[in-house]
């Protein structure tokens, strides 16, 4: 008497393999799905970082109070939203800027940072 098919040992060692190798795909993805968003939240503050270095310091001799899109219309308009869908300035948002050493509305220092997911801060400050 032939029989053909699997034993039930070897179709439970062969899910539980299956499982296996599915739990550490959703994993890897999750990991490189945080780590693009860290990389968007990087260029975001980098784009910033050189809008207030490159335009708005070289035109003005100082550093704003608060930047916008408005202050900083070099920067490419999708990145005041962050990743998790928070626009710059909100509570909530990843993105932050700390203006310092301010006279009127004048600045000579600030610091901008992105609350990352797989690394500690991502930070950012005035070059002069």
């Amino acid at each position: 008497m032939n029989k053909h098919g699997f034993t039930l040992l070897e179709t439970v060692i062969s899910l539980a393999f299956a499982g296996l190798l599915i739990t550490l795909f959703f994993v890897q993805k999750s990991n490189l799905d945080a780590f693009t968003r860290d990389e968007t939240r990087k260029t975001a503050i980098n784009a910033m970082y050189f809008a207030l270095e490159q335009d708005f310091y070289k035109t003005h001799g100082y550093y704003p109070e608060s930047i916008s899109s408005a202050t900083l219309p070099t920067v490419t308009p999708s990145l005041w939203t962050d990743p998790s869908g928070f626009s710059f300035g909100a509570p909530e948002s990843s993105y932050h800027y700390t203006p310092a050493n301010c006279v009127n509305g004048k600045c000579r220092e600030y610091r901008l940072t992105a609350t990352l997911e797989k690394e500690s801060l991502f930070t950012r400050s005035n070059s002069h």
